[in-house]
């Protein structure tokens, strides 16, 4: 018989300490950058290179792979080489008040500008009050009203005179100036007025109608000579007012003459304040006050102030944004209301940017998921990217019944580069989705979980211990606790041949490998520390695991360590715990009987099996008919069960234990008890890799430890798999010392013999195989169940033909 047997050094592997030229991790450089990820670099490097549109990145990969620090890291290196882009102001709008413009201006320029309005503002706060009090506001405006007084007094003194020769006599009353007959120069009465002639009331009531006309053109002209008095005071008024305010905006335009928008919005700013002269003046704006009071309103001056929108002052470099939780208004902006007796007001001063404006002319880090999680966010991120602009506007407003004004800021052009992050699965459904997205998002970073064992990687991981370490003011590691690192971060991947690129979980191991250490008073980080470290972990996690064992140990689970028995063996299977997952075995029954039934899967039909399971059964049937029905019908039934399992069961790990267990049941063979299979197996009897086997390998020899360790127990594994060992040291120590046995097998065959210690037998040139061997006593079994249906089905018709 072949022997398959593994040695201790194939099963696992051990980093030699011995190549690292340094005593402790504080002797060594912190690592400048991002270990075995060249491909999603190299990436990375082009989308941020190229300028063309669309070219927007998206970073996949698991989580805890460096995908969001190492985009930060060269985000932050790379922006200090290229320029700071302009602030941003928003200014009101002179127009209808809805529509706030932006002013773009150099970094630095947008604070400065600020500054320098809101001391003009306040010039003007202090100047415009002063001007209407001013010697020069007063003067001008009796000078004015002197005129006008003049020709009022003019025009009515000319009408008097006039009224006086035809015998009448000009009054002022509360209503007005009224024409009044004489007689003798005295003003008659309603009865005097009576007692005259006929011909003489006709003949004042006639001089009295032409008269009243003269009178009620002058009180039209003097109508007029009032409007045009107000008219002059007004010019007057915007003229003083005009000539205050080039006095005040001088400096400042000539200081931004190089800014037209800036020159026009002053423009804009000195033509509202002459056009609101009314509001200015003492006399005008009054209000009520609490308790019924007459108040004067102070006007305000807040339009001519200016919303430093995004300020780039302080900014080195392109700047780069990073959103937490990019919110539809944390991302695009939002316009602020307060609210005032229930009302809700708003201005240009409450519109507030979002981080795509603060990342304008720079880059924007967001998490895909935190992105699809939040209403609208998604789509206006396209629409902006697909505009070239960002328009802030309020989701809200669609869904209200009533629409309500609000302001619609000007869109600011958008110059900038997006960089999703998220795992693969959002990746490929987005571009299986959205059409859109393939348009945006070209450039996909892919970080793998995993990188190549070698020695430059090795080096890497002990910079990457050095830098956390140092970052973190943890204590230095020696060699060995180093070399303990690298061998874990094989065992995370389980490939020798591999490194885990999941960086979360070892830096994690970093620092409580130096926790155990500092508590120990001891001044470096050893291997025996990560030990110690790994153990606690499991220790923390493992509840599960030690009841399945208990329930193991006294029997409520029955598993066999020894003996032979027909058409049973161990099986292994892995639990999966979230952080933590181990290795059980599990018993595999199999029954074989006459009939055409085929081989009934019991998980299956209890509906306890997932489909990769039962392409596992499946797969069965089809090796079966393969090697024994190509000279007879197959007259076979067969139940296979994995014994006590009372929750869903998936994968194809144990196909190969219950064809061995087939085999045993159709050849009567005895399989040996003291050793476990696992492996999945093909339509031609070859084994292949599975998933978790140092978990299986592991469990299976915690349950022969308690059991007792004979000598003969160990566990079948595919060949397939020798490079994924990376178990325990005390299973290898077990292995060394003869307790405990790997065996690796490619195909059936092998695994048949090392079960049952029968030869498999190779099938010879005439289809027969060889007498004695497994395979030979399984085609003679299935030939004589053939033979017996079919000797049944003849018996069964004669008795039907008498």
């Amino acid at each position: 018989m072949k022997q398959y047997r593994l040695s201790p050094e194939e099963l696992t592997w051990r980093c030699d300490p011995a190549q690292f030229e340094f005593e402790t991790t504080e002797k060594l450089s912190c690592l400048e950058e991002t270990i075995g990820q060249n491909r999603a670099l190299a990436a990375i490097e082009f989308g941020l290179g190229i300028e063309a549109d669309g070219f927007n990145i998206f970073i996949l990969g698991e989580a805890g792979t460096g995908r969001s620090s190492t985009i930060k890291k060269l985000l932050e290196k790379r922006s200090l080489k290229e320029p700071v882009p302009d602030d941003w102001c928003y200014v009101h709008d002179f127009g209808d008040g809805s529509n706030p413009t932006y002013i773009r201006l150099p970094a630095g320029e947008g604070k400065e500008f600020h500054k320098d309005v809101d001391a003009l503002v306040m010039q003007l706060v202090a100047a415009i009050p002063k001007l209407f009090e001013s010697k020069e506001y007063e003067q001008s405006k009796n000078q004015i009203a002197s005129e006008s007084q003049e020709k009022n007094k003019k025009l009515v003194q000319e009408l008097e005179e006039q009224v006086n020769k035809e015998g009448f006599l000009l009054q002022r009353t509360v209503g007005g100036l009224v024409l009044v007959p004489t007689k003798d120069d005295e003003p008659l009465s309603q009865k005097d007025f009576a007692d005259l002639e006929e011909a003489d009331r006709q003949a004042i009531e006639e001089k009295g109608a032409v008269l009243q006309e003269q009178l009620n053109e002058v009180l039209r002209k003097v109508v007029e000579l009032e409007k045009e008095t107000r008219a002059t005071t007004l010019k007057m008024e915007k003229d003083l007012l005009s000539r205050t305010l080039c006095h005040i905006y001088e400096d400042l335009a000539e200081k931004y003459q190089k800014y037209p928008k800036v020159l026009a919005h002053f423009e804009n700013c000195m033509k509202d304040i002459i056009d609101r002269v009314d509001e200015f003046r003492p006399s005008q704006g009054t209000q009520v006050l609490p308790g019924g009071k007459m108040g004067r309103q102070e006007p305000s001056f807040d339009r001519y102030r200016i919303n430093l929108f995004v300020d780039n002052s302080e900014a080195k470099g392109a700047p780069v944004v990073y959103e937490a939780n990019p919110t539809y208004f944390n991302l695009f902006g939002r316009i602020e209301h307060i609210i005032t007796s229930g009302t809700a007001t708003t201005n240009f001063t409450m519109v507030k940017s979002g981080a795509l404006h603060r990342a304008n002319g720079g880059y924007l880090i967001l998490d895909c998921r935190e992105m699809l999680m939040n209403l609208f966010s998604y789509e206006a991120l396209k629409r902006s990217l697909r505009n070239g602009e960002i328009k802030i506007e309020d989701m809200a407003e669609q869904y209200r019944l009533i629409a309500t004004v609000s302001l619609k800021p000007e869109p600011v052009p958008l110059s900038c580069k997006v960089v999703l992050i998220g795992v693969p699965w959002l990746y490929y459904l987005l571009y299986q989705l959205d059409p859109d997205f393939r348009k945006y998002f070209k450039v996909k970073a892919d970080f793998d979980r995993m990188m190549e064992n070698t020695w430059e990687n090795v080096q890497q991981y002990a910079l990457f211990v050095a830098t956390k370490c140092q970052e973190e003011e943890l204590l230095p590691f020696a060699p060995g606790g180093v070399a303990r690192v690298v061998e874990h971060a094989a065992r995370l991947i389980d490939d020798k041949n591999r490194l885990s690129s999941r960086f979360i979980d070892v830096a994690d191991l970093i620092r409580e490998a130096a926790f155990f250490a500092k508590r120990h008073n001891i001044e470096k980080v050893e291997r025996e520390h990560v030990e110690l470290a790994i153990e606690s972990k499991i220790y923390r996690s493992n509840r599960v695991e030690e009841r399945v064992q208990e329930m193991i140990d006294d029997g409520t689970l029955l598993i066999d360590t020894e003996g032979e028995v027909t058409g049973q063996l161990n099986g292994l299977s892995v639990y999966m715990l979230g952080d933590y997952a181990f290795g059980r075995p599990a018993r595999i029954t199999v029954r074989t009987f006459m009939g055409k039934g085929g081989v009934i899967n019991i998980e299956r039909e209890a509906k306890l099996s997932g489909p990769i399971y039962d392409k596992g059964m499946l797969i069965i049937s089809g090796f079966i008919g393969d090697r024994f029905a190509q000279d007879k019908p197959l007259a076979l039934a067969a139940s296979i069960c994995m014994e006590q399992s009372y929750g869903g069961i998936e994968g194809d790990s144990a196909s190969s234990a219950e064809i061995y267990g087939l085999l045993s049941s159709l050849s009567g063979l005895p399989l040996n008890q003291s050793i476990a299979v696992t492996g999945s197996v093909n339509q031609r009897g070859q084994v292949q890799s599975i998933g978790g086997v140092n978990e299986k390998v592991e469990g299976f020899y915690i349950v022969c430890k308690a059991k007792g360790l004979n000598g003969k127990q160990g566990v079948i594994i595919p060949s397939s798999n020798v490079k994924n060992l990376m178990l325990k040291q005390e299973v290898v120590d077990a292995v060394a010392a003869g307790q405990f046995h790997v065996w690796a097998v490619s195909d059936i065959d092998q695994g048949i013999e090392l079960l049952t210690g029968v030869p498999a037998g190779e099938v010879q040139d005439d289809g027969s195989w060889p007498e004695g061997t497994v395979n030979y006593l399984v085609d003679k079994r299935l030939r004589e169940m053939a033979e017996a249906i079919f000797k049944f089905g003849r018996e069964e018709n004669k008795d039907s033909d008498v």
